[in-house]
C-alpha cells in the first residue's frame, strides 16, 4: 500500500518567516492531497477592499444584508467566496457575482451584476440567469486577514498567473488548508490545488488542455475524502488526468466511524471498468500547528492507497 506524498517541486512564491505554517508545512513534506472541499456549488462575490477574519462581515459589503445573504447560503448549502481582481484591493471596480455548479454532469459558472448588494438575496442561485462560461476560472486564495500565508503566498501567485485573459484570474476569500499556501480553486469543475509553485503555469497549461495538475492536487471539491485520495493515486498510476477520469461510484467504510485507523474501499470508474482502492488514513505521528493562529498543536491525517 502506498503513501501519498507532498508534492517535489520548487517552492511557492513569496518570502516567509520560518516559523509561518506553510514554510513548516514544506519542511515537513505535509501531503495536499484529500484535502479538497465538500462543496459542488458557489456563490462569487465581487468586493474590493480589505477582507477581515469573516469576510462577508468584515468588509465593504452591505452589513445588513451580510447576516442574511450568510444565513441563506449556509440553508441552500452553497459556499460563498468574496473575490476581486488581483491586486485591486482599493478600488470599486465592479459589482459582479457569480453562481456556480461543480456537481459532474452539470458544470458551469454563471455570471451576473448586481444593482445593490440586496439583489442577492432574491437572486436565484441555479444558473437560472447570467452569462454563462465553461472556460476555466482560478481562484487564489488572497485571505490575509484568515492567515497570513494565504496573502504573502497568494497574491504574488494571483499577479504572475498566466490565465489566457485577466478575467479568468481573482482573488478569492479563505478556501481552507492555509498551511498549502498559495492555494487555487479551478471553478467550474472545482478542482483544488495547494502548494502551487513559481507563476502557476504548469497548472494552467494542464487546465487549459483539460486535464488535472497532479503534483499539487488536493482534490475535487464534492468528492468524499477517501475518494479523493484514491483517485490521486490512480491518477498517477494509471496515467489518467482528465478532468472527468476516475468518477467515484461509491465508497464503502471498513471500520467504525472515528477509528484511529480507518479504511475504506473505493470503487472508480476507468475506461475498461471499475477501478477498486483499499484506502487506509491515520492520525499524523506528530501533533504540529497546522496554521499560523493555531494555539495548539493537532494531528493531521496521512492516507495510504493500494489499487487492485
Amino acid at each position: 500500500m502506498g503513501g501519498v506524498s507532498a508534492p517535489s517541486s520548487p517552492r511557492p512564491l513569496g518570502r516567509l518567516d520560518p516559523d509561518r505554517c506553510s514554510v513548516r508545512a514544506l519542511d515537513r513534506g505535509d501531503s495536499p492531497v484529500a484535502t479538497a472541499s465538500p462543496a459542488q456549488r458557489w456563490l462569487l462575490i465581487e468586493q474590493s477592499g480589505p477582507w477581515g477574519r469573516d469576510a462577508l462581515i468584515e468588509s465593504r459589503f452591505d452589513a445588513g444584508v451580510a447576516p442574511e445573504l450568510a444565513r441563506r447560503s449556509r440553508a441552500e448549502n452553497v459556499r460563498l467566496l468574496l473575490v476581486r481582481r488581483p491586486g485591486d484591493r482599493l478600488a470599486d471596480s465592479g459589482r459582479r457575482w457569480a453562481y456556480a455548479d461543480s456537481r459532474p454532469g452539470r458544470e458551469g459558472l454563471w455570471w451576473s451584476t448586481r444593482a445593490t448588494d440586496a439583489d442577492l438575496l432574491t437572486a436565484p442561485w441555479d444558473g437560472s440567469v447570467g452569462e454563462l462560461s465553461t472556460r476555466p476560472t482560478y481562484l487564489v486564495c488572497t485571505h490575509g486577514g484568515h492567515d497570513a500565508c494565504c496573502a504573502l503566498r497568494g497574491r504574488p501567485l494571483a499577479r504572475a498567473l498566466p490565465a489566457p485573459g485577466p478575467a479568468d484570474v481573482w482573488e478569492c476569500s479563505h478556501l481552507g488548508g492555509d498551511r498549502f499556501a498559495a492555494n487555487v480553486l479551478v471553478l467550474p469543475h472545482g478542482f483544488y490545488y495547494g502548494q502551487v509553485p513559481g507563476d502557476g503555469a504548469e497548472l494552467v497549461a494542464a487546465h487549459e488542455r483539460g486535464q488535472v495538475a497532479l503534483p499539487w492536487l488536493r482534490g475535487r471539491a464534492g468528492v468524499p475524502i477517501p475518494g479523493q485520495a484514491a483517485q490521486h493515486t490512480a491518477r498517477g498510476e494509471l496515467g489518467l488526468l482528465g478532468l472527468d477520469d476516475l468518477p467515484v461510484s461509491s465508497v464503502r467504510a471498513l471500520t467504525p466511524p472515528g477509528a484511529e485507523v480507518e479504511r475504506w474501499t473505493v470503487t472508480m470508474t476507468g475506461p475498461d471498468g471499475d477501478v477498486v482502492a483499499t484506502v487506509e488514513s491515520r492520525p499524523s505521528v506528530e501533533a504540529v500547528r497546522l496554521t499560523c493562529q493555531a494555539t495548539h498543536p493537532a494531528h493531521s491525517r496521512t492516507w495510504q492507497v493500494s489499487l487492485g
